[in-house]
């Protein structure tokens, strides 16, 4: 599968584009009310896109702050916690796969030697300095 949606019940965790995704030219993969938008783009050689800006928007919607990875080179296992610190799910993450983070907890074990970038909304506002207490 090429877009992975980590869910539990009704709530979207994270979603997992896998680097064989291959839109026809360019796709997002958010819906609209997220306040940061993840897609992915295939054009051909010559392709243009005209100069354009983006203009502020309003969103009004309570939510936690989006976090975005792609990993450049090796192989991360994610694994999802929701609101409870239950674990809902692990995904291996492979060179070239991007994550959007969007609820609940998470946390990385490095399977191989890695370069991942991370992309989020900021500053980093833990709820403790603790980490999450883990339930099974």
């Amino acid at each position: 599968m090429s877009v992975e949606k980590i869910k539990n019940k009704h709530q979207t965790f994270a979603i997992i584009i896998r680097s064989k995704t291959a839109p026809a030219a360019v796709e997002f993969f958010t819906p609209d009310d997220f306040s940061l938008q993840m897609g992915k783009h295939n054009h051909p050689k010559g392709k243009k896109i005209p100069p354009h800006k983006h203009c502020p928007v309003t969103i009004k919607r309570k939510a936690s702050l989006h976090e975005v990875l792609y990993i450049e080179h090796g192989q991360v296992k994610a694994t999802f916690y929701d609101g409870k610190d239950k674990k809902i799910a692990s995904k291996i993450l492979q060179a070239g796969d991007m994550a959007l983070l969007m609820e609940g907890g998470h946390g990385f074990e490095f399977l191989k030697p890695t370069k991942m970038i991370e992309i989020k909304q900021g500053p980093y506002m833990p709820e403790s300095k603790k980490p999450l207490n883990l339930k099974k």
